[in-house]
């Protein structure tokens, strides 16, 4: 008998173990401060209790699909009609804080975007009713993939030994397998659903394969055109790292530094003209151009120096695009564009050239081009832009709650645009096939 005592004593100590680690971690967790939550109280109050929300959020936290469906949301958009939904739909979606009537999209997207779409189904969060979120496929005119691909390529691109996949690849194979399998995705070949691929390095591997689908980009630097086009394709914001300068908004002559740049200055590709650049402007005493990064204070500063400019350079790097425009927008600082590549996110609703300069890179290398530029431009001319930066630099403001006309409702508002012409190329399809079908009978 005494092994079997033993034993029992053996287990009783390591239940008794646990339990008081278990008790430990708990209160230092209940007793951990709260001031910025990853998932905001108002969300968490819905998506605790439904488990495939919950598990969109771990699939986010991890970089990978749970244990459960990977896919958890169907998303819709209307376009001010009914289009015969019954009034079953109508009055569940009135119920939740939103009309259907009323909604331009039903949709899912990443972080601000997935908040923003869960809070539709919070009745106690004020928010605008553009998107609204549904659990019946049938409803839906968009899809969203919850796939959070920059995710997956910052934390997971090194290979995990010799000769083995990442699992950066690895998990886009996943993705790839999945959506191949699913009925929604082969209902529209694709062309409804929505796949952020925001880094540019992200979705290497599975952008060809997932290529029908509307992809929501930083720019098209490094996609092919039959890939990533802006027929089909959304380009987003990057988030601001700066701090927005609000109504603290210096004037023209509160702005001692003509022009500013500060960051990496070796740069490949169409990056190159960093550098050339660099040569011809860092002697010059009303010009701030040097390198930096964000650490040692590097955002502090460069928010200080561009809330203490008149002109902000947004040069091309790697890509097309960087954040550093969206900084100088949010500072009011006149931004000057040098690149022959780079789209903009909303042009369709923006004009860029009424708080922008656009410059080729052929010619701000030239001597005394850009200086030249800069210095005629006079008080008058710089205040009517910087007017119109302060007027919609709202717009590329990621927040929670979402609020009209920021970022992340902007961004639904795109997606509803593109909705006529997925529309329209399936219904094409479909006619298509059919007259196939029917030459193929006779």
């Amino acid at each position: 008998m005494q092994p079997s005592i033993s034993v029992t004593r053996r287990f009783l100590f390591y239940v008794l173990f646990a339990s008081l680690f278990l008790l430990l971690f708990t209160c230092s967790d209940l007793l951990r401060p709260r001031s910025r939550p990853l998932v905001p109280q108002t969300v968490l109050m819905f998506v605790l209790p439904n488990k495939t929300s919950d598990d969109s959020f771990r699939a986010r936290d991890r970089t990978k699909f749970p244990h459960s469906d990977p896919f958890p949301f169907s998303s819709s958009i209307v376009v001010n009609d009914r289009r015969g939904r019954s009034e079953k739909d109508i009055r569940e979606a009135s119920s939740k804080g939103c009309d259907l009537d009323r909604s331009l999209l039903k949709h899912s997207v990443e972080y601000w975007l997935t908040l923003d779409l869960l809070a539709s189904n919070v009745p106690i969060v004020a928010r605008p009713c553009t998107v609204v979120r549904v659990t019946n496929s049938s409803s839906a005119d968009v899809f969203f993939v919850p796939f959070f691909s920059s995710l997956s390529y910052n934390r997971h691109s090194k290979p995990q030994g010799k000769g083995k996949a990442s699992k950066n690849r690895i998990l886009q194979d996943e993705l790839v397998r999945y959506l191949m399998g699913r009925e929604e995705w082969h209902r529209g070949g694709g062309k409804d659903h929505v796949i952020v691929a925001h880094h540019p390095n992200s979705m290497l591997q599975a952008r060809r394969k997932l290529g029908s689908a509307m992809f929501l980009l930083a720019d098209f630097g490094r996609y092919p055109s039959k890939i990533a086009n802006l027929k089909k394709d959304i380009i987003a914001p990057y988030r601001h790292v700066v701090r927005s300068v609000g109504n603290d908004s210096a004037t023209f002559d509160e702005r001692p530094i003509l022009a500013y740049f500060q960051g990496a200055i070796n740069r490949k590709d169409g990056g190159k003209i960093r550098r050339k650049l660099y040569y011809l402007l860092k002697d010059e005493k009303d010009v701030h151009f040097s390198y930096g990064s964000v650490r040692e204070n590097g955002i502090r500063s460069s928010g200080q120096g561009m809330a203490s400019s008149k002109f902000c350079l947004n040069i091309a790097g790697d890509t097309p695009s960087s954040n550093r425009l969206f900084d100088a927008i949010v500072s009011h600082c006149v931004p000057i564009v040098i690149s022959d590549d780079i789209e903009l996110p909303f042009e369709d609703i923006l004009d860029y050239s009424d708080f922008c300069i656009f410059v080729r890179p052929s010619d701000a290398v030239k001597k005394g081009f850009l200086l030249d530029l800069l210095r005629g431009i006079k008080r008058t001319e710089w205040t009517k832009m910087w007017e119109r930066l302060k007027q919609i630099a709202h717009h590329f403001e990621y927040q929670y709650p979402s609020k009209q006309g920021d970022s992340v409702q902007m961004i639904w508002e795109e997606v509803a645009r593109k909705i006529p012409y997925v529309r329209l190329s399936l219904n094409k399809e479909k006619r298509l096939h059919r007259s196939q079908f029917v030459k193929q009978s006779k």
